[in-house]
């Protein structure tokens, strides 16, 4: 992990995995900028935030993960984006890749796989 301690945001509707990534995270010398449960919350918590990383879930109530990184991209400074999903199709992982996602995890995975999809989107 780089020196400066990089913080990192989560949208998901799961309370409980936001909780575990928030946890396994926190552990491994990152700072928590905040969490959301839709994506409308996320994309206000990261303008506010301006975290280094979101870990983003591809399905959310009211609205579409892929929209969401959208509109992530268009931020002033964008964060880097790791998209979290138990629904990793061609046709979604086609699109997030278009739009630059910086790392794909699918549920469920270990503390130990989500660690290193974080340390290889902040290494680039």
């Amino acid at each position: 992990m780089p020196a400066d301690k990089p913080s990192f945001f989560v949208i998901d509707d799961d309370s409980i995995l936001r909780t575990l990534i928030r946890g396994i995270l926190t552990d491994a010398g990152l700072e928590h900028a905040g969490s959301a449960s839709t994506g409308e919350e996320g994309i206000q918590g990261c303008q506010d935030k301006s975290p280094d990383l979101v870990l983003l879930d591809i399905n959310l109530p009211g609205s579409d993960g892929i929209d969401v990184l959208a509109t992530l991209r268009q931020l002033r400074k964008p964060p880097k984006v790791i998209m979290v999903s138990a629904e990793a199709t061609l046709p979604r992982v086609k699109a997030a890749t278009a739009l630059g996602v910086d790392g794909f995890i699918v549920k469920p995975f270990s503390a130990g796989k989500l660690i290193e999809a974080v340390e290889n989107a902040l290494r680039y």
